[in-house]
């Protein structure tokens, strides 16, 4: 069973600022983790790995520090990684990172590829849908359950939908993207620190992955769609609060409602 697990490095929500210049995330001096959205891809990976066997590998498109992240993704269990990373790659939208990424992932062999439903800092859900297209293979999202079935070469999962779940049936090769509650990830111990840094990172760039005319589709020039604008939302008000027993506040509340003609 191959297994390749798509992560993404993200900046901790609780750290996130906006440049208010270019309209963009600031990265530099804020900390990083892996998208936890990923975590549960990763951690899914690596429970049919132990079940089944077969390898797992991480693949992640991103800076020189996006090695951090794959080292953690090491670390957890998974067995070899692929750092895409380049200066022709900067820019790239969902479109050029799925492209780009599809490119690599076609030089490796898979039976399975996760992705987390989303990142956390673009919030889109596009490139996992984008990187199966461009696969052509199917893809399931929303998982909250999987269970292979190797011998006949298929999985069946429940996806999670608002009305509840369904139950689809799929054979390799396939996509699925993990939601919160598949499980819970483990966190790295001191041997798996120890032995990621015995493990294979393959960093590939540009010209390892694509012929020249190929490239004209990476970052920017391979973008149709750009940001024009992040802003924070306007945080809601602070609201009204009536002290007092039960009753007096009961009647202050409805008192206010008329004024103001919600009553």
């Amino acid at each position: 069973m191959d297994i390749v697990v798509c992560i993404k490095q993200v900046p901790e929500i609780t750290e996130v600022k906006i440049d208010p210049v270019t309209n963009t995330l600031v990265r530099e001096g804020v900390p990083s983790i892996v998208n936890p959205f990923d975590e549960f891809a990763l951690e899914e990976a690596i429970r049919i790995k132990e079940k089944s066997g077969g390898t797992v590998t991480v693949v992640t498109m991103g800076p020189p520090q996006a090695k951090e992240a794959l080292l953690r993704c090491l670390a957890m269990g998974a067995d070899k990684a692929m750092h895409l990373t380049d200066r022709m790659f900067a820019g790239s939208d969902t479109l050029a990172t799925a492209y780009t990424l599809a490119l690599a992932i076609r030089k490796l062999k898979f039976d399975l590829i996760f992705c987390g439903k989303q990142a956390i800092d673009g919030d889109t859900a596009q490139v996992a849908a984008s990187l199966a297209e461009k696969l052509g293979i199917p893809q399931i999202t929303y998982i909250k359950k999987v269970d292979v079935d190797e011998k006949n070469r298929k999985i069946v999962v429940h996806r999670e939908t608002d009305e509840g779940y369904e139950v689809i049936e799929c054979r390799f090769p396939v996509l699925l993207t993990a939601i919160k509650g598949l499980n819970e990830p483990r966190l790295p111990s001191v041997m798996g620190i120890i032995s990621a840094k015995k493990k294979e990172i393959k960093t590939l760039g540009a010209a390892d992955i694509a012929t020249t005319a190929e490239s004209e589709k990476f970052g920017l020039k391979g973008s149709p769609t750009y940001v024009e604008k992040i802003f924070a939302p306007t945080p809601p008000s602070s609201g009204l609060m009536f002290t007092g027993d039960e009753s007096s506040s009961v009647k202050k509340l409805i008192q206010h409602m008329i004024s103001d003609k919600v009553l």
